[in-house]
């Protein structure tokens, strides 16, 4: 499916902040090698980071679901930053005020948590709210995995429950997991499943994502838009296109 409008804008703003590379060599977390890589830390100043949570909001307010949420949800450390331009955006685009949220590395005991074990920096939890996490990609979705874990801990501690809505990723990566031998090492060259599926299977939470990385690389490639390739901006051109084109086929959903 071609990329609305708004998603194309998304596709340049990769690009054009160099969020989105492409690099020989690049590994990813879990073991496997990759021709790209998004890193949204480059979106580090005022307006670049509003930019990115208007993309956030915009799809949280066309999802419907937005009236089902109370509290928008980052794992930290990247998520942290993008939950907290979402609900900014959602306030300035639509006058919608929403609670952020982000995950502590470890429990909190002093100050306003005396006598509690809180992970929550903001301490919004509250029973039966609704959440939506935001998070910058999803590979293996362990990240994800380990913020549930949190969640749920957190809803244990209060003694509450929590509804969670959706998970909404920057790029969706159309990854399949990573396959490992005995020894622990990264099995090169196999496909394990859709890491998306998988996490919707053993959770139940739909997943959403401003652009897939197929549509967003065809579309930077077809009309030719610069992005950073070995350090320097330029289009992609189609031997690196095919680089691409291959990877997908080894290591993701697409076949």
């Amino acid at each position: 499916m071609p990329l609305q409008p708004w998603q194309q804008e998304f596709a340049r703003f990769l690009a054009e902040t160099d969020s989105l590379f492409f690099r020989p060599g690049l590994v990813l977390k879990d073991g496997r090698p990759s021709p790209y890589f998004v890193n949204m830390g480059k979106l580090c100043t005022g307006r670049l980071s509003f930019q990115l949570g208007s993309f956030f909001a915009r799809l949280l307010h066309e999802s419907g679901h937005l009236p089902e949420v109370d509290i928008v949800l980052g794992p930290s450390y990247k998520g942290s930053s993008i939950a907290l331009t979402t609900a900014i955006n959602l306030w300035l685009e639509y006058r919608i005020d929403r609670f952020f949220e982000y995950d502590r590395k470890e429990f909190k005991t002093y100050g306003e948590a005396s006598g509690q074990k809180n992970l929550m920096v903001n301490n919004t939890f509250f029973d039966h709210c609704g959440l939506w996490i935001v998070d910058d990609v999803g590979t293996s979705m362990a990240t994800k995995y380990e913020l549930l874990e949190k969640v749920e801990q957190e809803a244990r501690n209060k003694n509450i429950t929590v509804r969670i809505i959706g998970l909404c990723l920057g790029v969706d990566r159309q990854q399949t997991t990573a396959c490992y031998d005995a020894d622990g090492r990264v099995i090169l060259g196999r496909k394990g499943v859709d890491a998306q599926k998988q996490f919707l299977a053993k959770t139940g939470i739909p997943v959403y994502a401003l652009a897939p990385i197929s549509e967003i690389v065809d579309y930077l490639y077809l009309e030719q838009v610069p992005v950073s390739i070995d350090g320097q901006r330029r289009p992609i051109p189609s031997d690196l296109k095919k680089v691409f084109d291959e990877y997908l086929t080894e290591y993701g959903t697409l076949s």
